[in-house]
């Protein structure tokens, strides 16, 4: 692959790295945006001799460039895109073997807890559920055979801290890796490799790309060993996003950082309307000083995020109602994009949770809130709040 796309960018600002790691400017045109190479092959000088590039699915420069400059920005050694953050995190499953064993967080996505239940249990992989925030629970449910820790903080959808580096420690003193999600915080606000994790997944659907209109997923790490075995994996399997997939997530991290800054500060007007408001019994909100996790957000994170969710007095019936009465919160799935949205994750992204142990609240409200006018998103949840 080009040198110059791995040009070292290091002592770049995280800002300027959003804009220019992995990203030289076109050697033919000059241009300065990273082109769309929807080759599915490349040519070569004689066999076996090439500029780096043999076939698409085993790699593409627009692909690389991503690659290059997400893992930069997790400061991470290296960086594997993919075409959804479950085939993300399906490949990294791949690792493990019949007999190996998963501790998975309480609070976990809905779809990680489907895949490791329903998906690689079934092949002889074991996991248990655990309390992540309580050290004991977590150093009791290790095992000989425990290879993974799998961990998200914030949590989806109740937005709980884990503390990586506390976790990280656990984990290290068995030998067992660290997996941290990092789609809620975002590599601007959290880098859990800087705390001890072994591996960073991303849903990169979600604040990454920004807009939803892409669909993605990347793992980045440092361990040069799993690097390659995860890189023979990614080819082998084949579940890598096409090149404007792959452009329109790196035209995504280039605003990172701004949509972020007004993410959050939107999310915390959110989280004051809501405290203390007579139709709301609990805010879930690591910016509030009486969230449980408060202290540790605030010292491994940079910023809160722009995710809240909180639960209403009116109990189910009246997460439903409110979930289809907002006007600028559009009710629908996912999360991390300009625009706001509501769900009910009981009955949507955690369905397929019901009955388990990671089973989430009925009367819960997951809010994704975007960067609109904040007097607009204000006045649009209050609003619907006194219509109940």
């Amino acid at each position: 692959m080009a040198d110059d796309v791995f040009a070292d960018t290091d002592s770049w600002g995280f800002e300027t790295r959003a804009i220019h790691a992995g990203q030289p400017h076109d050697p033919v045109s000059g241009a300065v945006v990273v082109p769309i190479s929807p080759a599915t092959t490349f040519a070569q000088e004689e066999v076996g001799v090439h500029r780096g590039y043999e076939y698409s699915r085993t790699g593409n420069p627009t692909r690389t460039s991503l690659e290059v400059c997400l893992a930069s920005l997790e400061g991470g050694a290296h960086g594997l895109a993919f075409a959804s953050g479950m085939a993300a995190e399906d490949t990294l499953l791949r690792t493990l073997t019949p007999g190996d064993h998963i501790i998975l967080g309480n609070d976990a996505y809905g779809g990680t807890f489907r895949l490791i239940s329903a998906v690689v249990a079934p092949m002889g992989v074991k996991w248990t559920a655990v309390d992540l925030t309580d050290p004991d629970a977590l150093a009791a449910a290790v095992t000989p055979a425990t290879r993974l820790i799998w961990a998200e903080t914030p949590t989806n959808p109740l937005l709980t801290i884990i503390d990586i580096a506390a976790v990280a420690e656990t984990a290290h003193a068995s030998g067992v890796r660290l997996v941290v999600d990092n789609t809620f915080a975002t590599p601007y606000l959290q880098q859990p490799l800087s705390l001890g994790a072994d591996v960073v997944v991303h849903s990169t659907t979600k604040y990454c790309g920004g807009h939803s209109d892409v669909v993605g997923g990347f793992l980045a790490l440092d361990d040069d060993e799993l690097a390659a075995r995860l890189a023979y994996l990614q080819n082998a399997v084949g579940a890598v996003g096409s090149p404007f997939d792959n452009f329109l997530t790196l035209r995504g991290l280039k605003t990172l950082p701004v949509r972020m800054d007004r993410h959050c500060r939107n999310a915390a007007a959110v989280a004051d309307l809501l405290t203390g408001h007579s139709k709301v019994s609990g805010v879930l909100y690591p910016g509030l000083e009486d969230h449980r996790g408060h202290d540790v957000a605030e010292r491994q994170m940079s910023g809160f995020g722009g995710m809240v969710s909180f639960r209403l007095a009116g109990g189910r019936e009246a997460a439903m109602r409110l979930a289809s009465s907002t006007k600028v919160f559009t009710l629908a799935e996912s999360l991390g994009a300009v625009e706001s949205l509501i769900e009910h994750p009981g009955a949507m992204t955690h369905a397929s949770a019901a009955g388990s142990p990671l089973e989430v609240p009925d009367d819960l409200i997951r809010l994704s809130v975007g960067i609109e006018s904040n007097g607009d998103i204000i006045g649009d949840l209050s609003d619907a709040l006194d219509r109940l």
